[in-house]
């Protein structure tokens, strides 16, 4: 620690991000990219904005993007927030909606940015335990909070909730922001931006970095009711008015517009992990039901560790947590059909 540090971070355990290797070539199943290509209307767009108005500043306020997301979603464009990866937006909500002296609160086991956040912003959390088959525990989130935060499907479990749950935690909460983080919606979820018209207090935020492949642009953006909007936008413009460059908001509307690439990425994906998740119960491995782009798996007579170690050394890389909840599961992306295959015969050795 530096003594130079302020007090307020001296404490704190930043997010651990998901190893990008830079010396040997590794199957890479540990950060949930997309195994494919974005659409080629994206390099054409970005192409095209990479000339001599780079000079100027982007737009701050993302209009052709959030045109494109508010067309799509049936939206009004002041129902749409655009932000440097949804990680970013999901800082911005934090900040705009949460309160130190009220308790925000979400699932134990869920994404692990989650209570960073909380911690570097001073506020307080309540994790919720997860039910024994690592569903959330809904019932757990209703009432008695500053906010709720909810990953549909969540993370690293891959297991989503309908909209009917998330309506009843909407309306259990009418008093305070919902926020549910739809990362992963693309692969088979329920998105709930459909509800955003009949309760105020809900902001869906979703990212381009994962259906759409575009993880290396950092685009994310949230839904929500204009007031939700403007608090995001103000948290924004105290910080830093242009958080989206002119060649990510290019990219990321030429993609959003490109409906039929979309459609057959995820497409695949999905095709890939339900077969990838027969083959390995097929194996004896636990795998839980999965509406995202990777599975939670798990062997009974093997560590997580030991497969995380062994998978390594085959050139396999994989996410796995030193949590006692999960510590003997491990999260696995989806990757191409011959990245999947190559898992499965890896792990076949490793049993």
């Amino acid at each position: 620690m530096n003594r130079y540090w302020s007090g307020r971070i001296r404490d704190i355990v930043p997010y651990t991000p998901g190893e990008q290797p830079r010396e040997r070539t590794f199957i890479k199943l540990n950060t949930n990219e997309c195994p494919y290509p974005p659409s080629p209307q994206v390099a054409e767009a970005v192409q095209a904005a990479a000339g001599e108005s780079l000079r100027l500043y982007p737009d701050p306020e993302c209009l052709e993007l959030r045109t494109a997301i508010a067309r799509r979603e049936g939206l009004e464009v002041d129902q749409v927030f655009c932000g440097n990866g949804s990680d970013e937006i999901l800082a911005f909500a934090f900040q705009a909606f949460f309160d130190p002296e009220r308790t925000v609160v979400f699932p134990k086991i869920t994404y692990s940015f989650y209570p960073v956040y909380t911690d570097f912003f001073g506020l307080t959390r309540r994790e919720v335990p997860m039910n024994p088959d690592f569903s959330n525990p809904i019932d757990l989130l209703c009432g008695h909070n500053g906010g709720v935060v909810l990953a549909n499907p969540n993370a690293p479990t891959g297991i989503a909730v309908g909209l009917d749950t998330v309506e009843k935690l909407l309306g259990a909460n009418p008093d305070v922001v919902v926020i549910v983080d739809e990362a992963y919606i693309d692969f088979g979820g329920e998105s709930a931006v459909g509800l955003i018209g009949r309760h105020s207090n809900l902001l869906v935020v979703q990212t381009a970095s994962k259906s759409r492949a575009l993880a290396g642009l950092r685009v994310g953006w949230a839904m929500g009711d204009p007031g939700l909007i403007d608090g995001l936008r103000c948290v924004r413009d105290s910080i830093n008015s242009y958080t989206v460059d002119r060649l990510a908001q290019a990219g990321a509307a030429a993609a959003i517009r490109d409906e039929d690439y979309f459609q057959s990425v995820r497409r695949r994906v999905m095709d890939t992990r339900e077969r990838t998740k027969k083959t390995l119960k097929e194996k004896g491995f636990t795998v839980l039901p999965s509406q995202a782009n990777f599975l939670f798996v798990s062997h009974p007579d093997h560590s997580g560790k030991k497969l995380l170690d062994g998978l390594r050394a085959r050139g396999v890389l994989v996410r796995w947590w030193d949590k006692p909840e999960i510590k003997d599961w491990l999260r696995i992306s989806i990757g191409t059909d011959e990245d999947m295959e190559a898992l499965v015969q890896a792990l076949c050795e490793l049993i």
